[in-house]
């Protein structure tokens, strides 16, 4: 598949604000006061809307992108408008309730957590559904999704709370969900090895619909110029490119983030090093979820050729 710079932004950057948002409204300890409490909600919502904004870039008509919002019967993509504008308006008014009384509504930031969580499970569903995609159709991806988005949120909440805290054990925690989320990569990871299209049985017999007479090889492409299934669905990558690009992300994304992590919870320092975690962390996703885009075969590259298109 094409990796469009807009989804990988909108993938990566969303996650992590809904992410920061979960963790605002399960009340994690974060710093107080009027200014905290503007800023802090507006990090999450500059990253989450940021993220959404990007993707509609991918679209062919961004304007009409409000029209997506009516078929959340049947798309994943429409129920993650709805779920994303319901869960901004609730964290809307939790930041107004914050801001004015300088209190932290469980009973409306719980909402709040769940929607977050929610609108991140339907973003990685719209990927998990496609049965053409197998690298993309597991539990895994929304697992994997969710992990990322967990572990972005708890790391930025503790960084910030280190503004006003000399508390290191959070780092801990911290330690946990950045191990957590990579463990569920590296299990993804694994499947997709062993994952094809044609064990998923798609073959280009089937891709064509000619097996009835026998084996298939493609003799010319069915067009002489590129078309939009070539540019969205059709992505070559080598695989040392691909390997040399997934130790970048488990280097920048992975062993970076946890070698800060654990040095301020064994050493005692303050979490606002977690700020340049969390950095390397973005850093790494960008590269994981580029990958997660160029290695997936969708089985109407079957009809162009597969891996030689």
């Amino acid at each position: 598949m094409h990796p469009a710079v807009s989804v990988i932004f909108f993938t990566v950057s969303s996650g992590a604000g809904f992410g920061l948002m979960t963790m605002i409204g399960l009340g994690l300890p974060l710093p107080g006061g009027l200014a905290a409490a503007f800023l802090i909600p507006a990090l999450a919502g500059l990253l989450a809307v940021a993220g959404l904004i990007a993707s509609t870039f991918h679209l062919g008509h961004p304007e009409r992108a409000w029209r997506a919002f009516s078929q959340w019967r049947s798309s994943w993509l429409s129920r993650e408008g709805v779920l994303a504008v319901i869960t901004l308006v609730l964290f809307g008014f939790y930041t107004l309730i914050w801001m004015i009384s300088g209190e932290r509504l469980l009973w409306l930031g719980l909402p709040v957590a769940v929607g977050a969580l929610l609108t991140v499970y339907t973003t990685s569903m719209i990927y998990a559904q496609l049965k053409t995609v197998p690298h993309w159709h597991t539990s895994l991806t929304p697992l994997c999704y969710l992990a990322f988005s967990l572990a972005c949120g708890y790391v930025q909440a503790v960084a910030l709370n280190g503004l006003t805290s000399s508390s290191s054990a959070p780092a801990g925690l911290a330690v946990v969900a950045l191990a957590a989320a990579w463990g569920c990569k590296a299990l993804w990871w694994r499947r997709a090895a062993t994952t094809s299209l044609e064990a998923a049985g798609s073959t280009m017999e089937s891709a064509t619909g000619l097996g009835s007479i026998g084996r298939v090889r493609l003799f010319e492409r069915p067009h002489t110029g590129e078309n939009y299934l070539t540019r969205e669905m059709v992505h070559v990558i080598g695989r040392k490119h691909a390997e040399k690009l997934r130790r970048i992300a488990l280097l920048l994304g992975g062993a970076l983030p946890l070698v800060i992590t654990l040095a301020v919870w064994a050493l005692g320092g303050s979490t606002l090093w977690l700020a340049m975690a969390f950095v390397f962390l973005m850093a790494g996703l960008f590269v994981e979820r580029w990958l997660f885009f160029a290695e997936a075969e969708h089985a109407v590259s079957l009809y162009y050729g597969g891996r030689q298109a």
